[in-house]
This record gives structure tokens, sequence and C-alpha cells, in this order.
């Protein structure tokens, strides 16, 4: 499909659709670092297939989208002996604002909305936000802080391995990332994964928008408590083995929510193996079924 944009607030963000937009809208939140083809063809069609028409967009600062240059490159390095970041350029609840800015743009009134790692953090806050707005609410891999579910000391430094300075390099970090966080209990699609980084480094390189994402999770308050308040059909899906957001943060997410389904999955890390496909897909259909029937 042709990629569009739409002006939302100070920012433009980049997207794709798939399927009739006469079906209920599924709005794709993608993760830290990560541009909106984390999010496969081949994912977006089963959801196509199950009846829904399909948003999946590039957040601020990667991709397509606008990379807030002028703000600076935070100081990330204290991170990984454990000091606390002190301020950040945006929050996510702007990147929440921003998604909701894209829903305007296309004209679409309530959705079913699916955050993935960073995008669930987003996805929760858009939530607590603009709940008027969701029809249900996906949690994938993710935590109401990042004090739940913490990464493993070698996941946190994996997302500290040096950046690309070429596709070839993009190929190469993308399977050395994966090979510490991806999925034990599925096969590694190294040539996938390959593929997909040389296609994201052509698409956009930006080391700096990478590092205000991750000041955004690293500065953000625990949504534990507001959660609690959350009348929105919620599911939480998770990886039994995750090492960058552990199992405890899926739990936190589904204690917090009223009523949350929470999933897990054995041998599944932080990543969307193709084998889980359709029992997501079946899972996000049947929230909707039940969302629909009140």
């Amino acid at each position: 499909m042709p990629i569009s944009t739409a002006q939302c607030g100070d920012v433009e963000l980049a997207y794709e659709t798939f399927g009739d937009p006469a079906n209920p809208a599924v709005v794709l939140v993608m993760g830290l670092a990560t541009q909106m083809i984390g999010w496969p063809d081949g994912f977006c069609s089963l959801l196509v297939d199950a009846g829904f028409h399909v948003v999946r967009f590039d957040n601020r600062d990667i991709g397509l989208s606008t990379h807030l240059h002028e703000a600076g490159v935070p100081d990330l390095s204290g991170l990984l002996v454990g000091k606390p970041l002190e301020s950040a350029p945006y929050t996510l609840g702007d990147m929440a604002d921003d998604t909701l800015g894209l829903l305007d743009a296309l004209e679409l009134e309530r959705v079913h909305l699916v955050g993935a790692s960073m995008g669930g953090m987003i996805v929760q806050e858009f939530a607590l936000r603009h709940p008027e707005r969701l029809l249900s609410l996906t949690s994938i891999m993710s935590t109401p802080s990042v004090a739940i579910g913490p990464p493993t000391a070698d996941a946190m430094s994996a997302l500290f391995i040096p950046p690309p300075d070429c596709a070839e390099a993009a190929a190469a970090r993308s399977v050395a990332v994966y090979r510490v966080i991806g999925s034990p209990g599925y096969p590694l699609d190294e040539a996938g994964l390959a593929e997909r980084g040389k296609e994201s480094f052509r698409r956009s390189n930006d080391p700096a928008g990478v590092a205000r994402q991750l000041a955004a999770i690293q500065l953000a308050a625990d949504r534990s408590e507001r959660l609690r308040g959350l009348a929105v059909p919620t599911l939480v899906l998770h990886g039994e083995s995750d090492p960058l957001v552990q199992p405890d943060g899926g739990r936190a997410t589904a204690a917090a929510v009223p009523g949350a389904r929470r999933v897990t999955f054995p041998g599944m890390g932080h990543d969307l193996p193709e084998a889980l496909w359709p029992q997501f897909v079946a899972e996000i259909r049947a929230l909707a079924t039940a969302a629909a029937r009140g």
C-alpha cells in the first residue's frame, strides 16, 4: 500500500492502511526503535482476513514520520549502571496524543488499539487520556512501569549495541539484537530480520531519535493506579521468556486493568514469532467480538 502522511499536532506521521475502511479499525502502535514495518505485512493480512481495517504508522522520531532533531540527544549512558535519567524532550503522553491526532486525521471515531513494547505503554497512556475513542485495548509484551519487569542485563546491553552506518551493518545489528531478546522457543528468522534491518536503514537512520524515545520511556510515571479505573475491554499478551520486558510487566498490566484477560506464550521472547500470529489475531478478534456485545 502507498505511504500516506497526516499532520498530528506538531508532528507529521507516516502511515499505511490495509483492508476495507468500512470494517472496524485496528490501529497498531510499534515499540522503541522500531518502524511500522515491525508489524509484518503477513500479520496485517491476517487481521484483514479476520474482518478488520488495519492502520500501522511510524511513531515520532522513527521511520518516515517527523524527527525532532532540534530536541537534541539525551545522555542515556547512566542507564547501563542504574543511574536515573533527569529529563526527556517529550513524554509517552505526547506520543499517545500523536496517535489521537492520527485517528482524527483518518476520521476514526473509535478503534481497537494494539501496542507492542513501548507501543503497549503508549496505548495504555492513550486509554487513560482518551478512553472514549477506544473499542478495545491490547497491550503486547509491555508493562505499566519501567520498574516492573525490567530488562535483564544482557537485554539492556543489546539496546546499546552501536548504531549502524550502512544497510549491511543494520542487518547484522538487527540479527544480533534479536539473538538476545528474541523467542528461544521459536526459530529465529535471521534472513527476515536482516532484510528488515536493511529496509529500516533505507527508510531512516536516526540514533538520536531512538534515544529520545528511550528517554520518554525511562521518565514515564507508573500507570498502575490510574489503570485501575479503566473501563475499556483489555487484552494482555506476553511471552514467558521475554528478557526485555519480563513477564512481571504483563502480569502487572493485567492485574491493574479491571477485567483484563492475560494470555502468555511459552518460549516467546520480545518479538512476534510468525507461528503465533494466528493466536494473536484470534485473541484480538475475540476481544473485539466481546466488546461489540457489550
